[in-house]
């Protein structure tokens, strides 16, 4: 199992604290530092400032939103980032949810399977120099009829392919994932509640004649580090109740979907009635404590390092931490630790 980190949202005031973590990431070793986007700052030029400030680390989206772009578009910022960073960009992807899609970028939410076969089909034959056309429900390539003609990309990636990753949380969208991508970006993952999961990402791996074998199995995972794991566990609280409680529309959200089939369904359902009605305190503290343990790394070193152990038992194979403290230099130390418990488990890579 690898090491990555993610940073999460770049360019909302903590450019410095994050651009300092990420380089001591650069500097001891992790395989790959992951950039969020939403609805404030865009992760490619998060991105691109990090290539120009890193060394050796891998560079990933995740995600770049697929209403937020073309997929032409997002081929050509995969080529460019790919050629900036000297090879070491990963292509993350996800349709992110409806109140962004249809509140932030006018695009329906409508089919989002559909449409994201079809994106990652033209990102494909873009990233491979074809004269691209597509004649598909979502997007038709060139537009029938007028002057516009099948064009192929001009500037080349380093690298002949970009690894592809797929943000995905529902049953179908899972299968999805492991027929059409490289790797997957989950979130909230336990080793005691994966398998549905991962079963469903061997299915469509079983669609195109092929196993996990060098599938990337991704998930990020809050990172708080404290003599007590309860203790440490309060800085987490923020970080799920964000998800559970406000992603999403107020009819639905996928993250309280996910954490209801984990069997924390009345839990879910008071975090996202507390947030929706600006109750975050008591939204934060209907998470449950086992749930915090069951989905992030708390606690001292060791303990951290049995968490490792059974994650990668369960078939993870990138661990991207998120570390949770408020403090930068807590944030350093706690990425020293992660790195640190990995070859106590006996489980890096």
């Amino acid at each position: 199992m690898r090491i990555g980190l993610n940073i999460g949202y770049g360019g909302v005031g903590n450019d410095s604290a994050n651009l300092e973590l990420v380089q001591e990431a650069d500097r001891i070793g992790f395989s790959v530092v992951w950039v969020a986007e939403a609805y404030g700052a865009d992760a490619a030029t998060v991105l691109a400032w990090l290539a120009a400030r890193t060394e050796r680390v891998d560079l990933g989206s995740a995600i770049l939103q697929i209403p937020a772009r073309s997929p032409t578009m997002t081929a050509m910022t995969a080529a460019t980032l790919d050629t900036l960073s000297g090879g070491r960009f990963r292509l993350g992807l996800g349709v992110s949810g409806p109140q962004v899609s249809e509140g932030w970028y006018g695009v329906p939410f409508a089919k989002p399977l559909e449409r994201t076969r079809e994106y990652v089909e033209i990102v494909g034959k873009t990233l491979r120099y074809e004269r691209v056309r597509h004649d598909g429900p979502h997007f038709r390539l060139p537009i029938p009829g007028g002057p516009g003609k099948a064009l192929s990309l001009t500037v080349p990636p380093v690298r002949e392919r970009i690894p592809l990753y797929l943000a995905s949380l529902g049953p179908k969208n899972l299968e999805l994932t492991g027929e059409i991508a490289d790797g997957w970006l989950g979130l909230f993952f336990s080793p005691e509640h994966s398998g549905d999961s991962l079963a469903r990402i061997r299915a469509g791996r079983a669609k195109i004649g092929a196993s996990l074998d060098g599938f990337d199995v991704v998930t990020t995972v809050p990172l708080a580090v404290g003599d007590d794991w309860r203790a440490a566990a309060e800085h987490v609280r923020p970080y799920v109740a964000g998800f559970v409680g406000g992603a999403g529309s107020r009819e639905h959200n996928f993250y309280r979907d996910l954490v209801a089939r984990m069997g924390y369904e009345a839990a879910a359902d008071e975090v996202r009635q507390r947030y929706l009605t600006m109750d975050y305190d008591g939204a934060m503290a209907a998470i449950p404590a086992e749930f915090l343990d069951a989905t992030s790394l708390v606690g001292p070193k060791e303990r951290i390092a049995d968490r490792m152990r059974a994650l990668a038992a369960a078939g993870v194979t990138t661990l991207a931490v998120s570390p949770a403290h408020p403090d930068p230099a807590a944030n350093k130390a706690a990425l020293h630790c992660a790195a640190e418990a990995l070859d106590l488990s006996g489980v890096g890579d």
